[in-house]
């Protein structure tokens, strides 16, 4: 792309580069914008990428060559971001996790079941209110499938989807393509309103129950931390910031991510789980965080180190995923799919709310974290760490999130064979 009557050049790599640093700067601009109390933070950033994929990305194309490899290299930019926000977010949690996880294992079990749940029959709703003006069922319940999974924000939720409904319509190709591309319009048109509407809602939630941090934290505190013993011995630092025990737990976590389970009989040229890159990182680094050293080697990063990891992810992955969610929202967008999609994401977070405060009586920021490890939202996490002023409610998403995500997939599956 040629600016200034051809004086600055900009293309290939270069322009997204560029891209991103805009993004960057304009994003933390919206996201400093507070209207009574509450604000989009680093969520700022997701909207103006949103922006920017709608206006910009066949710019974007073009100085990149060609589409696939935008898409590869937005694809990179998201993932390296969620390899570094949940590698810190498993560190942070892991002194206190399993300690944790121990005292509340029914509780989120029942309550990351109990979102996934009560988003797949919202789901199921939307199917019935609509079918009747739908030309193709299939296809619709395929959209509904995608827009399930895009409330969500969940990947491998998309991907079960996807991979259902390419080998329940193998022998007819044509229903095939067009059911997976409906999983993939409806997870697009989904999205915007699954990332904002989780971090929208742990904001809201403290001010409606006008509940005072000082005294959840606290709460929060004596559930979660214990005694935290603490080696007293003089530790082995492998660099003094940390980042090689970092570079390790995420290197031992995407192996795990990636191994995959058949969960039908045709192995795994079928559908599988995998925890995913995800999963993988949060599970290592949760290990690591709960040992902190191996005899007098410490493999714990300090803190800064995981708060700044921690954000710099959560910012790398919101421009990777907005940018090109922006291009596919504003290529399908339909209202009512949108409303729909909208519906699968509030309905699970009240009815988790609802079970969480009454039913297991977990206190406000332990409920919050569950709720959103139930709904697999990493960007409310972090706009959680910030609302709550703790990082220990990290421990209650990072107990949820497996649980959630292994039944997201089951649901995806589902639906898609009782209804398609």
């Amino acid at each position: 792309m040629s600016l200034f009557n051809g004086v600055i050049n900009i293309s290939g790599v270069s322009f997204l580069m560029l891209s991103i640093m805009v993004i960057i700067a304009f994003g933390y601009l919206l996201g400093r914008i507070t209207i009574k109390g509450v604000s989009l933070g680093t969520a700022g950033v997701f909207i103006i990428a949103l922006l920017y994929g709608a206006l910009f990305y066949d710019n974007l194309t073009n100085a990149l060559k060609t589409a696939e490899i935008t898409s590869s290299g937005l694809k990179i930019v998201e993932n390296v971001g969620l390899v570094f926000f949940v590698t810190s977010v498993g560190f942070i949690a892991g002194p206190k996790f399993f300690k944790n996880l121990k005292k509340n294992f029914k509780s989120y079990i029942l309550l990351g079941v109990s979102v996934i749940l009560a988003g797949g029959l919202t789901c199921v709703a939307c199917y019935y209110i609509g079918k009747g003006s739908e030309n193709n069922p299939k296809e619709f319940i395929a959209m509904l499938d995608g827009l399930l999974s895009g409330s969500l924000t969940t990947t491998p939720g998309f991907s079960a989807a996807k991979e259902t409904v390419k080998n329940m319509y193998a022998g007819d190709p044509e229903m095939a393509a067009a059911c997976e591309a409906a999983v993939t319009v409806g997870h697009g048109i989904a999205y915007l309103f699954g990332v904002v509407g989780v971090v929208l809602f742990v904001q809201l939630v403290p001010k409606f129950a006008k509940a005072n941090m000082e005294e959840e934290r606290k709460k929060l505190s004596s559930v979660d931390m214990g005694t935290v013993k603490t080696y007293t011995g003089k530790l082995i630092d492998i660099d003094p910031m940390g980042l090689g025990v970092f570079g390790l737990a995420a290197f031992i976590g995407l192996i795990i991510g990636n191994i995959r389970i058949p969960l039908t009989s045709n192995g795994l040229s079928g559908t599988c789980f995998s925890l995913t890159t995800t999963g993988g990182a949060l599970i290592a680094a949760l290990v690591f965080g709960h040992f902190s050293r191996i005899g007098k080697i410490n493999i714990m990063p300090p803190k800064k180190t995981l708060e700044n990891l921690r954000e710099l992810g959560l910012m790398l992955f919101l421009i990777g995923a907005g940018v090109a969610g922006g291009a596919n929202f504003v290529k399908y967008f339909k209202p009512i799919y949108f409303i729909y999609g909208a519906v699968m994401t509030i309905v699970p977070m009240i009815v988790g709310y609802i079970i969480a405060k009454y039913v297991l009586k977990l206190s406000l920021l332990n409920s919050l974290g569950s709720i959103t490890g139930g709904m697999t939202s990493t960007p409310a996490l972090g706009t959680l760490i910030n609302v709550s002023g703790t990082e220990d409610v990290a421990s209650a998403y990072a107990a949820t999130y497996p649980i959630a995500l292994l039944a997201v997939v089951l649901v995806s599956q589902f639906l898609i064979v009782i209804f398609g």
